[in-house]
């Protein structure tokens, strides 16, 4: 296993709870319709959970990236870290689909299935306008794009940028969102769609296996793509989209002010100004408290950092992923709330064991096995 550090266990101790929130507003809308009408009515669960997801990615990629210093290692580390449990959970979905326990994923027989596989393999299904496989993985379009951004930044060495670029997102996704209410990126543009996938596949192929001012390049147009990308594809809305690429940033921000690379008073003024503008990003009621208690849950884990954390929480926070990509399955198959709740843990420590954890043991021991070979 891979346990998280104890100064880090706090990011996955918020990591669990937001994988539960996100669970419950599906299970709530599932099982529970009219009590869970009145539970959203007053707050989104499932966006406060996923906005805490998007602040603990902000916090901790760059840090991971810098921390290598490789971006060769670091896009090995993803693609190990997310793309095995992806590939699985969206092969079952197909199977099940298939056999008629699952409906068929909404929109996938209308577009060129070579096209959809792209989308849903890159993770950029989303702001390319393509079916998902598995519906919750809109999410991982935007972090997706956060990682094409932050690796960009990396290379032009403009990395301790990020208070100042989040205010900048935040300040911007206003009239933005305003001038481009939906997404551009219509949902027929078979050829759009194909060429902005094949080149972000392409700016990392070379980012990887490049080398000088070729990867330097490559890293900077993957950048400017995956901005374009969530300016241009965001299917909840542009304003939206930019707010949460702002949100992120500003988990970076939190994370430079504590190492000392900016102010704290910067770090402020940039979560502030994501907060403010981006609480009106959606015409719902229920946005407004998700967008200010995710960031009141993370400012209060983070206040609490240095605390023991109960080891069952930062455990909940380690298998996060697989309780957010199985719990739509889980929906479908099983009968009723209870039986749901009682299967998806153990099945989420179940493929964590024996699909997550091998395939970062496989990912480390390439990434090791290349660099003792270099030297």
């Amino acid at each position: 296993m891979f346990p998280a550090p104890v100064r880090l266990a706090w990011l996955d101790a918020l990591r669990g709870p937001a994988a539960l929130a996100v669970t419950m507003h599906h299970a709530g809308w599932t099982f529970l319709p009219g009590v869970w009408a009145e539970v959203d009515r007053r707050i989104d669960l499932g966006s406060w959970g996923v906005l805490v997801f998007f602040l603990v990615s902000g916090y901790i990629i760059p840090a991971s990236l810098e921390r290598r210093g490789d971006l060769r290692a670091f896009w090995a580390g993803r693609a190990f870290r997310l793309l095995p449990l992806l590939i699985v959970a969206g092969g079952l979905v197909l199977v099940l689909a298939a056999a008629g326990v699952l409906p068929v994923p909404k929109g996938l027989g209308e577009r060129p299935w070579p096209l959809v596989v792209l989308g849903n393999v890159t993770m950029l299904q989303e702001l390319l306008n393509l079916p998902a496989v598995i519906n919750v993985t809109w999410t991982l379009s935007y972090e997706m794009a956060f990682y094409l951004v932050s690796v960009a930044l990396f290379a032009a060495r403009q990395a301790r940028r990020s208070a100042g670029i989040a205010a900048a997102l935040a300040v911007a996704a206003v009239p933005l969102g305003l001038l481009l209410p939906r997404a551009t990126i219509g949902g027929r543009a078979d050829l759009v769609a194909a060429g902005l996938g094949v080149a972000v596949v392409a700016a990392i192929a070379v980012t990887v296996l490049g080398a000088g001012r070729a990867r330097t390049a490559a890293a900077v147009a993957g950048g400017l793509l995956g901005l374009a990308l969530v300016v241009l594809g965001s299917r909840g809305g542009t304003w939206q989209g930019v707010i949460i690429l702002a949100t992120m940033f500003a988990g970076t921000a939190i994370h430079r002010a504590e190492r000392g690379t900016i102010s704290w008073r910067a770090a402020g003024l940039a979560v502030a100004l994501v907060v403010g503008c981006g609480i009106p990003a959606k015409d719902d009621p229920a946005w407004a408290p998700a967008i200010v208690l995710a960031f009141g849950a993370f400012g209060l884990a983070y206040a609490l950092r240095g605390r023991t954390f109960p080891r069952w929480l930062p455990w909940l926070g380690t298998i996060s992923f697989s309780v957010y990509l199985l719990h739509p399955i889980l929906l479908y198959v099983l009968p009723d709330l209870p039986s749901f709740l009682l299967a998806l843990i153990p099945l989420s420590a179940l493929t964590y064991r024996w699909i997550e954890i091998p395939a970062q043991r496989l990912g480390k021991r390439l990434r090791q096995g290349r660099g003792a070979g270099l030297r």
